[in-house]
């Protein structure tokens, strides 16, 4: 080497051995940050529920659901039993770990007395899978629907693997019945998950009845205390919401109906935002696209903007 790449060398080590120095201060001042209470952490012996594994659980349920579909392995009568056997063993360890996780987090959290969190943990886990075969049938429901619902769904099976509105509904109906069980943190993790990837977000909270179909679905938005009934079908875009609120009047209305009602068989249009928790869509009305509702629609009521004037030019 020569001595100009040689002083070279020497200049960068030495340069960063100064800012590598500095590497003890700032960890120093992290944790001064954790011990201070202002920042948000997690510094605790007993571990949270992990987002990957919640997101495992997920695509671990769907294999369950959708035999055949999303698994590596060829299954066929003879293996059936076998594949499922081992499926949802894994599936039960997986979740009820999970769940136990969650429901200890929130007993330190809240100082509860001791409720044997693992216990209870492999019983809302044990629940959940005798609640598999139902979650079956509602989705087949929903499969159905958005056959019967979008001209270019060519087979079930191009509606299983790739619309994102059936992929949203799954993760929902999964979260659903966890949230039914006042499981913490898991169910919106779910969600949120599914809302990363489909841009359709469902609050596990919400309510929906069977043949539920969501076409598109980027931007749809489905709030919490959101009830929805059978076969209702919807576009991209479409916001059930709450109207905005004051600081005091989120701590009031925190377990308050806050969103709106969906009766039986009502078709909401692209753009649709429908606001209010004392606002209902009458039973088989027709919401056309862009339009703002913060009143209900009577039952076989269709309501559209009118025609807007163009200019052409």
């Amino acid at each position: 080497m020569d001595e100009s790449k040689d002083a070279q060398c020497r200049v960068a080590i030495k340069t960063a051995k100064q800012f590598r120095e500095k590497i003890p201060g700032i960890v120093d001042d992290l944790v001064k940050s954790c011990n201070a209470g202002n920042c948000f952490d997690h510094i605790d012996l007993e571990p949270l529920p992990s987002k990957e594994k919640i997101i495992d659980i997920i695509h671990a349920a769907s294999r369950i659901l959708y035999p055949g579909y999303f698994s590596l392995e060829r299954i066929d009568k003879v293996n059936l039993n076998y594949y499922l056997g081992q499926e949802a063993t894994a599936f039960f360890e997986i979740l009820s770990e999970q769940i136990t996780l969650a429901i200890r987090h929130e007993c330190r959290r809240h100082n509860m007395a001791c409720i044997n969190c693992e216990e209870r943990g492999q019983e809302i886990a044990t629940k959940f899978m005798q609640k598999l075969p139902e979650l079956r049938e509602m989705l087949a429901g929903d499969i159905r629907a958005a056959h019967e619902g979008d001209p270019a769904a060519k087979s079930y099976d191009e509606i299983i693997f790739s619309y994102p509105g059936l992929f949203a509904i799954t993760v929902y109906r999964i979260a659903h019945e966890l949230y039914r069980h006042n499981v913490s943190l898991i169910p919106r993790i779910m969600s949120e998950y599914a809302h990363n990837k489909t841009g359709i977000d469902i609050h596990p909270g919400a309510r929906i009845g069977e043949s539920f179909f969501i076409d598109h679905g980027t931007g749809v938005v489905i709030g919490e205390t959101t009830r929805i009934g059978k076969r209702v079908r919807i576009y991209q875009g479409v916001t059930l919401g709450a109207l905005s609120l004051s600081k005091d009047e989120v701590e009031r209305l925190r377990n308050e109906r806050r969103h709106p009602t969906i009766e039986d068989d009502v078709i909401i249009y692209a753009g649709v935002t429908i606001l209010g928790g004392e606002t209902v869509i009458g039973a088989r009305s027709v919401i056309g696209g862009n339009t703002w509702h913060t009143s209900s629609v009577p039952p076989d009521t269709k309501v559209f903007l009118k025609k807007p004037e163009l200019i052409f030019k």
